[in-house]
C-alpha cells in the first residue's frame, strides 16, 4: 500500500461541473446546467455532494495586498520526530494559510501571510520557532505574485 487515497471516480458530468466553477465561481447553477445539460435543481445537487464529501470548495481568492497583508513567505522547515504533529501545529496559526509534508531539504513547506516584515518576524521568532520538532527554517520572501490559477481541470 502507498498511502495514496484512491482517487474519486467522476463521470463526465461532474467533471464538467466542477471545469465550469474553475473558469468562474460565480457562474450560476442556471448557467451551469445548460452547459452541462442538467436542470439547475440537478446542479445544486451534484455541487453539494462534491463539496460535502471534499472533492471541491467553491471559495473567494482574495488579493493579500489589497487587503493589508503587504509580506507573503513560503517557509522551509526542517523537522525532527512526527513531521505530521509539527504540521498540525503549524495549521493552527492564522498566518498559516498553506502545509504541506515535502521529501528532500525541507519536511514541511508552510505559506505564510502578514501584514509587515516585523510581522513575519514575530510568527517566525516567536511561533514557528518555537513548535517542538522545528530544528531550522528558511524563509523564501514574495517579491511578486506571477501567477495563481486554479483551474488545472479533472482526470
Amino acid at each position: 500500500m502507498n498511502g495514496n487515497p484512491r482517487p474519486v471516480q467522476l463521470d463526465d458530468v461532474s467533471k464538467a461541473i466542477i471545469e465550469q466553477l474553475q473558469a468562474d465561481g460565480r457562474r450560476s447553477y442556471t448557467e451551469i446546467g445548460k452547459a452541462v445539460g442538467l436542470s439547475e435543481a440537478a446542479v445544486r445537487q451534484r455541487v453539494q455532494k462534491l463539496t460535502e464529501s471534499g472533492v471541491m470548495q467553491v471559495v473567494a481568492v482574495t488579493d493579500p495586498m489589497q487587503l493589508g497583508f503587504y509580506r507573503q513567505a513560503m517557509i522551509g522547515i526542517r523537522a525532527s520526530g512526527d513531521t505530521t504533529v509539527v504540521a498540525d501545529t503549524l495549521s493552527r496559526l492564522p498566518a498559516v494559510d498553506y502545509v504541506v509534508l515535502t521529501a528532500g531539504s525541507f519536511d514541511i513547506l508552510a505559506e505564510v501571510v502578514c501584514e509587515s516584515d516585523e510581522d513575519l518576524i514575530q510568527l517566525l521568532n516567536r511561533e514557528i520557532r518555537g513548535i517542538p520538532g522545528v530544528q531550522s527554517t528558511e524563509t523564501f520572501v514574495y517579491l511578486k505574485l506571477q501567477k495563481q490559477f486554479y483551474n488545472w481541470g479533472t482526470r
